[in-house]
């Protein structure tokens, strides 16, 4: 089957574009980021903007499907596979490794997790520059990060933030709103969701 056809609506908040837009979708493992960020980009599509998603994942994974040319192309000791066709592509690429470029003496647990999380800040603003045709761009997970960010907090799994304050301008959950300071939209709210998203967005 094909993508599904989205449909146009007209709403207040769909207005011509300002400049690119960055949001994250933070919180714990299975807090229900991802489900949040498919009706987002169900939602702004719907209002006309054009959508890119970034996952930042914490493991190593695997992009390719084994058996695939390109899988066995980079378990031959490939440095870069590509697959591309008329109307898409796919390419798989290490990051340079950046030991020249650090300390030479054993760092702490604390200035490692520093560094991580500097590197882990490089490489989104890296990767996001290759979707300059969006209007949005959405990034799985960078709790830590300075990004503008939205945390999912489902009440199975936690009670509390667990990202970096700094940026963050709304949490999304099915507590009781009253628990938090802070701005609280459930997650059936997604029309509310996505208008606060674009109003905070579009003024920074």
């Amino acid at each position: 089957m094909g993508r599904p056809v989205i449909e146009r609506e007209e709403h207040p908040a769909a207005v011509p574009r300002k400049k690119q837009c960055v949001l994250a979708v933070c919180g714990v493992k299975n807090s229900g980021k991802t489900t949040l960020i498919e009706k987002l980009v169900r939602r702004f599509a719907a209002l006309g903007y054009s959508v890119a998603v970034l996952k930042h994942d914490g493991h190593e994974f695997s992009c390719d499907v084994p058996g695939t040319d390109s899988y066995r192309f980079w378990e031959a000791g490939a440095c870069g596979t590509a697959v591309f066709s008329g109307s898409q592509f796919f390419i798989r690429k290490k990051w340079e490794r950046e030991e020249k470029n650090e300390k030479a003496y054993t760092e702490s647990g604390k200035e490692k997790e520093r560094r991580e999380k500097e590197r882990a800040r490089r490489q989104a603003e890296k990767i996001l520059s290759f979707f300059p045709e969006a209007d949005i761009l959405l990034v799985e997970g960078m709790k830590d990060s300075t990004f503008p960010k939205i945390e999912v907090i489902r009440r199975e799994i936690s009670d509390a933030p667990a990202s970096n304050p700094c940026g963050r301008f709304l949490l999304v959950t099915d507590w009781e709103k009253e628990k938090f300071d802070e701005n609280v939209l459930r997650f059936d709210e997604i029309e509310a969701l996505s208008g606060i998203i674009l109003e905070h967005l579009m003024n920074l």
